[in-house]
């Protein structure tokens, strides 16, 4: 049924496991108004339990590196998906922690909001250790199913599952929030993840041993292999490239953004524009269905110019320059109305996103396949680094602002750092990597 094109089928599978990824991982942010009523925390509470995630994610990411590496991506995802669907389903265990009431541990008396803290960041930091595997595991599996022409679309289509899974997290979760329990959304997550393993075990093997791989089309994916000569590389041989340390900074400085956006805006909209999640999932459902038409298109036109005879490189830069400048006008989001917040969101998520599809395809120019999850790994984690620290800073930041009463400069502060961040990662991308080319030489 799928003969010659049966690659497109596994970038599917990874689609599907990269909507699931952030469904699940979006949806504290949505209960949040749920939570504070329920164990009345502070915004620094509530930035501290989402950076224990981002730790625990960072370390993961070093680790499923180097399991998918050396394992395998059928295995590896499958470990990352069993994980992460277990640790989803243990979030709706602290429902049933007390909302008011004092706990006294070992003579010291905790009240509910410690609890609550306690209770999510444990469960916080099972679930960033196994969600971990998803990328190491879905850019391997695209550098060996797909010719570096094809990687910057198959990875903005496989990526587009981070923002379809926050496009349908606020359209659904608050649903199932209000009418069974804010624990419900965390157990149908879960329930969802096992699901697709059972495809997953089924449909998925490497294209040289699929049965629905025809001559042609595994002619197609092999025909600009590397050298499968080159061994395996250690972190700390990894370490010596610059090309590896272009990677590692752009995510380091980038991620948190994209972070910020899913962690943050339900509560950007409840505290500055005083719209609940009832009245802004529309908003958020719009902003994220933006995001994901926009962003597959900036993973299509890389190889587009590519195909029309543009070198990698010039046509890989040149768009990440250009996404970088899509991202300034969010400077000017919270001196505008509703709507004109949305598209200038949605426009800063869409560019957020092509440039990390693009950004990824990097490291498989650049390297050999079976570095490729291990270098992942590394720049996942210090993406997770500055995951970690900046909802801290932007928890304390707000509560500041908050006691101030103008949260509303607070965000107008915290967009300003969004903005500029993508044009100095450029810059400093360009200077460690400024051709995409074979960094390891035979």
């Amino acid at each position: 049924m799928f003969k010659g094109n049966y690659r497109w089928v596994v970038c599917g599978l990874l689609f599907f496991a990269t909507t699931v990824n952030y469904i699940d991982r979006q949806i504290l942010s949505l209960v949040k108004e749920f939570l504070d009523v329920q164990f009345g925390w502070s915004k620094a509470d509530f930035g501290l339990v989402n950076s224990l995630f981002q730790l625990a994610y960072g370390a993961g990411l070093l680790f499923f590196g180097w399991f998918v590496d050396r394992f395998g991506v059928k295995l590896g995802y499958a470990v990352s998906m069993v994980g992460w669907s277990l640790a989803a389903m243990a979030h709706a265990v602290v429902q049933w922690l007390p909302g008011s009431a004092s706990v006294q541990i070992g003579g010291r008396v905790f009240g509910a909001a410690a609890l609550a803290v306690a209770a999510f960041g444990l469960c916080r930091v099972l679930l960033g250790l196994a969600e971990a595997g998803n990328f190491p595991a879905a850019v391997k599996s695209t550098a060996q199913w797909f010719p570096k022409r094809e990687r910057a679309f198959a990875t903005s289509l496989f990526n587009a599952g981070t923002n379809m899974g926050a496009l349908l997290a606020p359209a659904v979760v608050p649903l199932l929030a209000i009418k069974f329990g804010w624990g419900m959304p965390f157990i149908a997550a879960g329930l969802i993840g096992f699901i697709w393993l059972g495809f997953w075990i089924r449909m998925y093997d490497v294209p040289e041993k699929h049965p629905s791989v025809d001559k042609a089309e595994l002619e197609h994916i092999l025909s600009d292999r590397e050298d499968t000569s080159v061994e395996k590389l250690r972190w700390i041989d990894l370490l010596r490239y610059k090309q590896v340390w272009s990677f590692i900074m752009a995510k380091f400085l980038t991620d948190p953004v994209w972070w910020f956006f899913l962690i943050w805006l339900p509560d950007y909209f409840k505290t500055t524009r005083n719209l609940d999640i009832k009245h802004s999932w529309p908003l958020l459902v719009t902003i994220y269905g933006i995001i994901t038409v926009l962003s597959i298109f900036g993973g299509w036109i890389t190889g587009h110019l590519a195909r029309s005879g543009w070198s990698v490189t010039r046509a890989r830069k040149t768009c990440m320059f250009i996404f970088a400048l899509c991202v300034l006008p969010i400077f000017f989001v919270t001196e505008v109305g509703d709507w004109p917040a949305v598209l200038l969101i949605g426009l800063a998520g869409a560019a957020h996103q092509a440039w990390s599809a693009n950004l990824y395809t990097t490291v498989s120019d650049m390297f050999p396949k079976r570095a490729v999850a291990s270098i992942i790994g590394l720049g996942g984690m210090a993406g997770s680094m500055g995951g970690f620290f900046f909802p801290i800073v932007t928890g304390k930041m707000l509560d500041h602002y908050r006691l101030a009463g103008n949260e509303t400069a607070g965000y107008s502060l915290l967009f300003a750092i969004c903005a500029f961040a993508y044009v100095v990662a450029f810059a400093v991308h360009h200077f460690l990597a400024p051709k995409f080319e074979s960094a390891m030489k035979e």
